[in-house]
Protein backbone atom coordinates (compact mmCIF):
# COMPACT_ATOMS: atom_id res chain seq x y z
CA UNK A 1 0.00 0.00 0.00
CA UNK A 2 1.32 3.33 -0.75
CA UNK A 3 0.88 6.05 2.19
CA UNK A 4 0.50 9.47 0.91
CA UNK A 5 -1.94 11.96 2.21
CA UNK A 6 -4.64 11.16 -0.13
CA UNK A 7 -4.28 7.59 0.43
CA UNK A 8 -4.84 8.11 3.58
CA UNK A 9 -7.93 10.51 3.30
CA UNK A 10 -9.02 7.67 0.75
CA UNK A 11 -8.56 5.23 3.81
CA UNK A 12 -10.37 7.35 6.22
CA UNK A 13 -13.59 7.74 3.37
CA UNK A 14 -13.55 4.16 2.18
CA UNK A 15 -13.76 2.93 6.09
CA UNK A 16 -16.44 4.91 7.22
CA UNK A 17 -18.98 4.30 4.29
CA UNK A 18 -18.28 0.90 4.44
CA UNK A 19 -17.85 0.52 8.29
CA UNK A 20 -21.00 -0.73 9.44
CA UNK A 21 -21.24 -3.14 6.22
CA UNK A 22 -19.82 -6.97 5.79
CA UNK A 23 -19.54 -9.38 2.62
CA UNK A 24 -21.09 -12.48 1.53
CA UNK A 25 -19.25 -14.61 3.38
CA UNK A 26 -19.72 -12.45 6.63
CA UNK A 27 -16.19 -10.78 6.92
CA UNK A 28 -16.00 -6.75 7.11
CA UNK A 29 -16.56 -5.13 3.76
CA UNK A 30 -13.77 -2.77 4.19
CA UNK A 31 -11.34 -5.61 3.83
CA UNK A 32 -12.48 -5.87 0.20
CA UNK A 33 -11.13 -2.69 -0.79
CA UNK A 34 -8.30 -2.57 0.68
CA UNK A 35 -7.05 -5.87 -0.51
CA UNK A 36 -7.81 -4.20 -3.87
CA UNK A 37 -5.38 -1.53 -2.79
CA UNK A 38 -2.68 -3.33 -2.07
CA UNK A 39 -2.23 -4.37 -5.38
CA UNK A 40 -2.00 -0.94 -6.94
CA UNK A 41 1.33 0.54 -7.72
CA UNK A 42 0.41 4.64 -7.56
CA UNK A 43 -1.58 7.37 -5.52
CA UNK A 44 -4.12 7.17 -7.91
CA UNK A 45 -4.98 3.87 -8.12
CA UNK A 46 -4.90 3.14 -4.67
CA UNK A 47 -7.33 5.80 -3.81
CA UNK A 48 -9.48 4.07 -6.90
CA UNK A 49 -9.62 1.50 -5.23
CA UNK A 50 -10.55 2.15 -1.87
CA UNK A 51 -12.66 4.37 -2.75
CA UNK A 52 -14.57 2.02 -5.68
CA UNK A 53 -17.76 0.97 -4.21
CA UNK A 54 -18.34 3.57 -2.38
CA UNK A 55 -20.86 5.86 -4.64
CA UNK A 56 -22.53 2.16 -5.60
CA UNK A 57 -22.64 0.30 -2.61
CA UNK A 58 -23.23 3.63 -0.17
CA UNK A 59 -24.88 6.90 0.42
CA UNK A 60 -22.25 9.08 -0.98
CA UNK A 61 -22.29 10.66 -3.96
CA UNK A 62 -19.07 11.97 -6.21
CA UNK A 63 -19.55 15.20 -5.18
CA UNK A 64 -19.79 14.34 -1.51
CA UNK A 65 -16.34 12.87 -2.71
CA UNK A 66 -15.09 15.97 -4.72
CA UNK A 67 -16.01 18.08 -1.11
CA UNK A 68 -13.75 16.24 0.79
CA UNK A 69 -10.67 16.39 -1.14
CA UNK A 70 -10.44 13.55 -3.60
CA UNK A 71 -8.78 14.97 -7.00
CA UNK A 72 -11.22 14.91 -9.67
CA UNK A 73 -8.93 12.15 -11.47
CA UNK A 74 -9.32 9.74 -9.02
CA UNK A 75 -12.91 10.58 -9.30
CA UNK A 76 -13.47 9.66 -13.02
CA UNK A 77 -11.83 6.74 -12.41
CA UNK A 78 -14.68 6.17 -9.76
CA UNK A 79 -17.17 6.48 -11.88
CA UNK A 80 -16.36 4.56 -14.67
CA UNK A 81 -16.51 1.93 -11.78
CA UNK A 82 -19.89 2.33 -10.26
CA UNK A 83 -22.17 0.23 -12.09
CA UNK A 84 -25.50 2.05 -12.73
CA UNK A 85 -28.09 -0.20 -12.80
CA UNK A 86 -30.45 0.28 -15.47
CA UNK A 87 -26.73 -0.37 -17.46
CA UNK A 88 -26.06 -4.16 -18.45
CA UNK A 89 -23.33 -5.94 -16.68
CA UNK A 90 -21.73 -6.34 -19.78
CA UNK A 91 -22.30 -3.00 -20.98
CA UNK A 92 -21.05 -1.87 -17.79
CA UNK A 93 -17.46 -3.92 -18.37
CA UNK A 94 -17.48 -2.97 -22.48
CA UNK A 95 -17.79 0.79 -21.22
CA UNK A 96 -14.70 0.58 -19.26
CA UNK A 97 -12.71 -1.24 -21.39
CA UNK A 98 -13.47 1.04 -24.22
CA UNK A 99 -12.58 4.06 -21.73
CA UNK A 100 -9.01 2.98 -22.26
CA UNK A 101 -8.56 4.15 -18.57
CA UNK A 102 -5.60 1.77 -17.31
CA UNK A 103 -6.06 2.19 -13.79
CA UNK A 104 -9.90 1.88 -14.24
CA UNK A 105 -9.14 -1.61 -15.94
CA UNK A 106 -6.49 -2.57 -13.50
CA UNK A 107 -8.73 -1.86 -10.05
CA UNK A 108 -11.90 -3.98 -12.16
CA UNK A 109 -9.65 -6.80 -12.80
CA UNK A 110 -8.46 -6.72 -9.25
CA UNK A 111 -11.93 -6.38 -8.12
CA UNK A 112 -12.83 -9.07 -10.07
CA UNK A 113 -10.02 -11.45 -9.28
CA UNK A 114 -11.04 -10.91 -5.68
CA UNK A 115 -14.33 -11.38 -6.15
CA UNK A 116 -13.77 -14.46 -8.19
CA UNK A 117 -11.39 -16.24 -5.21
CA UNK A 118 -13.66 -18.76 -4.44
CA UNK A 119 -11.15 -19.76 -0.83
CA UNK A 120 -13.41 -16.35 0.14
CA UNK A 121 -16.60 -18.19 -0.08
CA UNK A 122 -18.32 -20.32 2.43
CA UNK A 123 -20.38 -21.90 0.15
CA UNK A 124 -21.50 -22.51 -3.42
CA UNK A 125 -25.33 -21.75 -3.42
CA UNK A 126 -27.57 -21.73 -7.24
CA UNK A 127 -26.66 -18.19 -7.26
CA UNK A 128 -22.50 -18.34 -6.54
CA UNK A 129 -21.94 -20.16 -10.12
CA UNK A 130 -23.24 -18.01 -12.51
CA UNK A 131 -21.43 -15.06 -10.91
CA UNK A 132 -18.18 -16.49 -11.00
CA UNK A 133 -18.62 -17.58 -14.29
CA UNK A 134 -20.13 -13.61 -15.56
CA UNK A 135 -17.01 -12.44 -13.22
CA UNK A 136 -14.94 -14.90 -15.51
CA UNK A 137 -16.19 -13.71 -18.74
CA UNK A 138 -15.46 -9.91 -17.54
CA UNK A 139 -11.84 -11.00 -16.86
CA UNK A 140 -11.47 -12.53 -20.16
CA UNK A 141 -12.93 -8.69 -21.66
CA UNK A 142 -10.40 -6.86 -19.73
CA UNK A 143 -7.43 -8.69 -19.96
CA UNK A 144 -7.98 -8.80 -23.65
CA UNK A 145 -7.59 -4.98 -23.25
CA UNK A 146 -4.19 -5.24 -21.48
CA UNK A 147 -2.53 -7.40 -23.90
CA UNK A 148 -3.73 -4.76 -26.63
Amino acid sequence: MIYTELTKKAMRIAYDAHKDQVDKTGLPYIFHPYHIAEYMTDEISVCAALLHDVVEDTPLTFKDLASRGIPGEVIDIIRLLTHDTPVSYTEYIQNIKNSGNKVAIAVKLADLYHNSNVSRLIGMDEKTIPRLDKYESAIVLLEDTKRG
